[in-house]
């Protein structure tokens, strides 16, 4: 990622803020739309995971400038969900899914620009959290 586009990420994910429990309930509707099978890997109350994806979402964004501090952090995670029965292909449903639910929270705002800054972080977390399963698996 460029400079430019960390900076599109968070001045987005900061006007989004505000919003972060409606981003999260449309971004799970838009998941489990686009893969039913995922809404077995979920609990029956999303409240709490919304937060947590939330949380997460928000330290990544937070973290782009200091890439180095998001990588031991991100493995665990990418390594959890590796536990949790996530595929590797299931990580193209879930970027599909964030970049549709930015696009719908912001509408014409969410400029070709903008989607493929947000398109560039999804990469390189999504990336990052399955390194340490393609280690494991290797």
């Amino acid at each position: 990622m460029n400079q430019q586009q960390i900076a599109l990420v968070q001045q987005t994910f900061a006007l989004a803020a505000p919003d972060a429990a409606l981003i999260a309930e449309r971004f799970y509707e838009q998941l489990f739309a686009l893969d039913p099978t995922l809404r077995a890997l979920f609990p029956a109350e999303m409240g709490e995971q919304g937060e947590k994806l939330m949380t997460m979402l928000a330290f990544a964004v937070h973290g782009l400038n200091r890439p180095e501090q998001l990588l031991a952090p991100l493995r665990r995670l990418g390594e959890r969900h590796c536990h949790y029965g996530v595929q590797p292909h299931h990580y193209v449903t879930v970027g599909d899914a964030l970049l549709g639910t930015l696009a719908q929270h912001f509408g014409p705002a969410f400029t070709a620009e903008v989607r493929d800054a947000w398109y560039a972080a999804y990469i390189l977390l999504a990336t990052t959290m399955q390194e340490t399963t393609v280690v494991r698996t290797a």
